[in-house]
């Protein structure tokens, strides 16, 4: 439990160490940023563990243009709140919580949606780079620091919209359930909630990554008979086999295309397929890898804004469905603490996703290793 504190330093600013991204193509710099106090429906936080996630090296290198520099990334974090603004009821000072990059704000259409985990909060409606108030809680050396997504993770403080947190089980090692804030929760609810995995069905996953891996997993709890790995770095294929990969291929093996490969090797394609590149080639290839008429293809991977995907409409004619997902469908407010308690019960054991654990001052370091392709999941620690 956190020492008891003086209630008025609750509303006081707060220092502490950050990393932020000061621009386009730079590396994070490590540096010491005033936090200030939550607002009416806010929640500040001390971020224990956050993992890197694909996604902030996207940011760093400016695939998103709706992202605002300086920003302080990271989306993929577990931590204790430090204290809450007036009106704040579902979490207290010392619950253990995890962020939620996407929101639920309980009110749009969407969150009233029982089908959907949709939120029109989220990025993809509107921007995330300064709080609901339109102002930010972070400055460094006088300037206005922009949030991510609202969570801003790879700071040691941050301050956060209630709808945009979700308590957990007190017993949950945050430096191990951080990754269910993303990457795990993304890949295993897309093959277990936006695909729906039958028993006995065959599957192809595209990259191998921390999120592919977790659709792998899914693959397997949901009891596929055969699920098929797919990636240029042969490195991965061992983790691959040992979470439930029956087989792993590597596309420049072969002269013909890749989907020709797992036509071939399933007879008329498989039974779901999954793209975690977030790249356009690879994307037609997923859908064409699917059977034409039943197959169901999932696009995990965010592409770079304003990418265009050509494709011919015959693929689709004959039944094909091709659909995305974000954040695995999971409506995350209500599915976080039943996944943590998951977690907890050893329904799954997303500890084998991490592969490096680090101090915050070697963010970089981190991210030179996932772009090396040596590490799955790195998570860093305050």
């Amino acid at each position: 439990m956190p020492t008891q504190r003086n209630p008025l330093c609750c509303f006081q600013v707060i220092r502490c160490r950050a990393a932020v991204a000061w621009a386009v193509g730079k590396p994070l710099s490590v540096e010491e940023v005033e936090v200030a106090p939550p607002k009416a429906g806010e929640v500040r936080i001390k971020i224990v563990a956050t993992g890197i996630c694909r996604t902030d090296d996207h940011v760093l290198e400016g695939c998103f243009p709706n992202v605002d520099f300086p920003v302080i990334p990271g989306h993929e974090g577990a931590g204790i709140v430090e204290s809450v603004g007036e009106g704040v009821t579902t979490v207290k000072p010392g619950d253990k919580v995890i962020p939620i990059p996407l929101p639920h704000c309980g009110e749009c259409s969407f969150c009233l949606n029982p089908e959907s985990n949709y939120c029109l909060k989220s990025h993809f409606s509107e921007s995330q780079n300064l709080l609901p108030d339109k102002t930010s809680r972070f400055t460094c050396k006088g300037k206005q620091i922009h949030h991510f997504l609202w969570v801003s993770t790879f700071a040691e403080y941050t301050v956060i919209p209630e709808y945009a947190v979700a308590k957990i089980d007190a017993a949950a090692p945050l430096d191990k359930v951080c990754l269910l804030g993303c990457g795990f929760s993304t890949g295993y609810g897309a093959a277990i909630n936006t695909a729906k995995v039958k028993p006995g069905s065959t599957c192809a996953v595209f990259g191998l990554g921390g999120v592919g891996l977790s659709v792998v997993m899914g693959c397997k709890a949901a009891g596929a008979s055969r699920i098929i790995a797919v990636d240029i770095n042969k490195d991965k294929f061992a983790k691959a086999k040992e979470l439930g990969a029956t087989d792993c291929i590597n596309p420049r093996d072969f002269k013909k295309p890749i989907q020709e490969v797992l036509t071939e090797m399933t007879g008329h394609g498989v039974d779901y397929s999954f793209e975690v590149i977030g790249r356009a080639d690879t994307m037609i290839a997923a859908l064409a890898s699917c059977n034409m008429s039943t197959g169901v293809c999932v696009m995990i991977g965010e592409p770079a804004s304003g990418s265009v995907i050509p494709i011919d409409p015959v693929l689709l004619l004959c039944g094909r469905t091709w659909k995305g997902t974000v954040l695995g469908g999971w409506k995350m407010t209500d599915s976080m603490p039943k996944l943590v308690s998951s977690y907890l019960e050893k329904k799954f054991n997303s500890d084998l996703l991490i592969t490096h654990t680090l101090p915050i001052a070697k963010v970089n370091e981190g991210f030179e290793l996932l772009r090396a392709g040596k590490s799955i999941r790195s998570v860093l620690l305050f």
